[in-house]
């Protein structure tokens, strides 16, 4: 049975779909890194209050990285998401993508190449 569940987003009050499934299907909140704890959301958020809860969390975390610790970050052992989020991961500048220090933490490593948003 493959069917969609319509919420309401906690913060914006927008209905929305939700992807879970009882099929096994899952929902487009599983792209994004698993950066929350059950007590830290009352209920589902849409896209948008989703992506901006998650970049406030992620820019609070990248604050207190220095390339001291960087080495030591717990994001590298964080379940891989399934694909990359534009804002999150990264960010597009005349045409390029440009890696943001929460993709480099999830790497675990500098690759030597010089990145703008290297944390190590």
């Amino acid at each position: 049975m493959n069917t969609i569940r319509v919420k309401k987003c906690s913060t914006c009050k927008t209905d929305f779909n939700c992807g879970d499934t009882l099929d096994g299907n899952k929902c487009w909140c599983n792209d994004f890194p698993p950066i929350f704890s059950p007590s830290d959301v009352v209920d589902c958020l849409c896209p948008n209050c989703f992506k901006e809860a998650c970049l406030v969390k992620i820019d609070a975390y990248v604050d207190t990285i220095t390339p001291e610790n960087a080495l030591e970050n717990r994001t590298k052992d964080l379940p891989k998401a399934g694909s990359l989020q534009e804002g999150i991961d990264y960010y597009l500048e005349d045409g390029k993508y440009v890696f943001k220090s929460w993709y480099h933490l999830k790497r675990g490593y500098c690759c030597k190449n010089g990145c703008r948003h290297c944390p190590y």
